[in-house]
């Protein structure tokens, strides 16, 4: 799909995602390689969103499997419909069929309801999907080992049916919060990557993708004020998501200028918890606005200070 390292960043522009090189070249060694990407980063950092993106990319579906404590290999990956069974065999039994004969349908392909790891090995689509493995971190010991199983060759036995292959492995990425450390046997069949908060420089690039339309000074008062909540002990700090939310919200109550009512009136576009709110409150919005706005000139100053070159 790619024929260098840098295709892959103007391709993520277009789809309003802004990635930096390290980003780019892990796609491009997945891509070239037919390797998983591993991504680990704090909640909100835009990890899902390059699933998406690639999807959006290579013009094919996105076969999505949320993680969650007790996820269990039948519930991602097959499941046998058993009422349609039942009904099957009641169907049989009124038609006259022997009885030695009732039931030996019944599990076939038909009856078979297809989970996410099923449906991205069985795809028949012009292009393989792409399979996000959202939030890895979250499911148990033993479905990580599972699934350790299926990312080493994307082919599982179905005991009723047989072997089944893929016949065009996806575009694997799998998500992490890191709220438990994953076996590195897991890790090792992925190319892994760490996506941290982004830069004032690249989070005003983001804000200018996604939020059309938005006044560069507004823009610049939003990302110095995110900068700044980062940089605090918040329960859950804000990431890139709340950041467009935010400045959609501003946009959409026609704000120009951040100032204390304001933002204790959109608070919660950005924090998502009672006591953080709080403890930001306590501190007083005036002054985290001006501190928002020193940080915010600071940046500034790097960006706009001229390259000195040595004689």
């Amino acid at each position: 799909m790619f024929k260098s390292i840098e295709e892959v960043e103007p391709k993520f522009a277009e789809q309003g995602y802004i990635a930096d090189r390290t980003l780019a070249t892990t796609v491009y060694l997945a891509m070239s390689l037919g390797k998983p990407i591993f991504l680990e980063g704090e909640p909100g950092v835009g990890k899902t969103e390059v699933a998406k993106v690639m999807a959006e990319i290579l013009k094919t579906d996105l076969i999505r499997l949320q993680c969650y404590e007790g996820l269990d290999a039948n519930t991602a990956l097959y499941e046998w419909n058993y009422p349609r069974q039942m009904l099957e065999l009641r169907l049989e039994e009124a038609r006259g069929i022997a009885k030695e004969e009732i039931g030996r349908n019944i599990f076939g392909e038909e009856f078979l309801l297809k989970r996410p790891l099923l449906q991205a090995i069985q795809s028949d689509g012009r292009t393989a999907p792409v399979l996000l493995i959202d939030e890895v971190d979250r499911c148990d010991e033993e479905f990580e080992a599972f699934l350790l199983e299926v990312l080493s060759d994307f082919q599982i036995t179905i005991p009723e049916i047989g072997t089944v292959g893929a016949k065009e492995v996806p575009f694997v990425v799998l998500t992490s919060n890191r709220t438990r450390e994953l076996h590195d046997a897991l890790k090792r069949r992925c190319l892994y990557l760490w996506i941290d908060y982004p830069t004032f420089e690249k989070e005003m690039d983001i804000v200018d993708s996604r939020v059309p339309g938005i006044q560069e000074e507004l823009a610049r008062q939003v990302c110095g004020f995110m900068q700044l909540m980062r940089t605090r002990d918040f329960y859950k700090r804000p990431g890139i998501a709340e950041t467009i939310d935010w400045a959609l919200a501003l946009m959409a109550l026609n704000i120009e200028e951040l100032d204390p009512p304001t933002v204790d009136a959109t608070l919660g576009c950005i924090l998502k918890y009672k006591e953080d709110i709080e403890n930001l409150q306590k501190d007083g919005l005036p002054q985290v606005i001006e501190k928002a706005r020193m940080l915010k000139n600071r940046a500034e100053k790097r960006v706009s200070r001229p390259v000195e070159i040595e004689d």
